[in-house]
């Protein structure tokens, strides 16, 4: 039997320190033989981790997948000033920006998102989400004034950025344009990793970076991945199990990043259509997909559409989803039939 791998990352928090805000994905802090069942962190809290499979390339894969990581860094980060979207973002012209394939390719699939969800995805929202402190840039989490909600909106718009295959290159209408890619870049790098797993003949294998996570084989166990969901209500329990066969789970949820003003409490899922907080009843929504790029990005647009929009569109397009909603009697799962068919067993 092949080398079985789980690889684990945590991804940059308002929190962490300087020096780990500058990136969107973190290096593994240390290696260690995988000798059991799979032990999936519940938290990024619990720090960073690389579990792998017995073998004597470990190293070699671990400096690879290092060098991946600070290879997406230096192109997707908002937070490395000297990064390909950063660049991108602070130049004052709207003619076309060479970057690299990879760019090109989280903004065509950032922009198809955006097409399929009416404009609930958006990586033109970075300025809001900056607004709002959320973003790469040191503010106090507060309600902003009005006006300048409205002065950000106005160059806020997934029309307003273009992707170029050939040459790769990307271009915005308006030098005020600015292009934030958190809510799929940690995604694309759960793929990234898997592609070079599966390039070395790896066969069994679970990615988890944050939220994001991608399976494909079996565990240790020679079953398939059974990947537990976090329960919004309580961050130490799982709410459900579902089994990845060559799939991947996004989770998004207010849970994570919030700050409360005058007995009211303000998500970090900003609705780029009103450039405010999210204001409904969803806890959180968790999305399976071939891919953990689009997985992720789905989370975001559908945790903005809300329970009813977004369930019905996630229904739609046949996408297993698992919803969490706040009612006034209790928490309530609400879910798709394609996720109920793959639930491992009861929470």
């Amino acid at each position: 039997m092949g080398t079985t791998f789980t690889v684990k990352f945590l991804t940059s928090l308002p929190a962490a320190s300087e020096s780990s805000r500058r990136r969107i994905l973190q290096k593994p802090s240390h290696i260690e033989p995988l000798n059991g069942p799979l032990s999936r962190s519940l938290s990024p809290s619990e720090g960073e981790r690389v579990s792998v499979g017995r073998g004597a390339f470990v190293k070699e894969v671990e400096s690879e997948i290092n060098r991946l990581l600070e290879k997406i860094n230096r192109q997707m980060s908002t937070y490395l000033p000297d990064s390909e979207l950063s660049q991108f973002n602070a130049c004052g012209h709207t003619n076309w920006f060479p970057v690299s394939r990879e760019v090109v390719e989280v903004f065509e699939n950032a922009l198809a998102l955006s097409e399929a969800s009416q404009g609930a995805f958006d990586i033109t929202v970075g300025p809001l989400v900056n607004l709002w402190g959320f973003g790469p840039e040191k503010r106090a989490w507060q309600v902003p004034e009005a006006d300048r909600i409205a002065q950000l909106l106005r160059h806020v718009g997934y029309n307003k950025v273009f992707a170029q295959t050939r040459p790769p290159r990307i271009r915005k209408t308006a030098p005020e344009v600015y292009c934030d890619l958190s809510a799929i870049a940690k995604g694309h790098g759960v793929d990234r990793v898997a592609q070079y797993l599966e390039a070395i003949r790896v066969q069994d294998y679970l990615v988890q970076i944050g939220g994001e996570v991608r399976a494909k084989g079996k565990n240790p166990e020679g079953q398939t991945w059974n990947v537990g969901i976090q329960d919004p209500r309580d961050a130490s329990r799982i709410c459900r199990r579902v089994q990845l066969q060559n799939q991947a789970l996004s989770t998004s949820g207010d849970y994570v990043q919030s700050f409360e003003q005058n007995g009211r409490k303000y998500s970090h899922t900003i609705d780029p259509r009103t450039g405010r907080p999210v204001t409904h009843a969803l806890a959180s929504v968790s999305v399976v997909h071939d891919s953990s790029a689009m997985a992720d990005a789905w989370a975001t647009a559908l945790n903005v559409l809300g329970s009813e929009a977004g369930f019905a569109l996630a229904a739609k397009k046949g996408l297993p989803v698992l919803m969490v909603l706040r009612t006034p009697d209790g928490y309530v799962e609400k879910m798709t039939p394609d996720f109920l068919e793959l639930i491992a067993e009861a929470p």
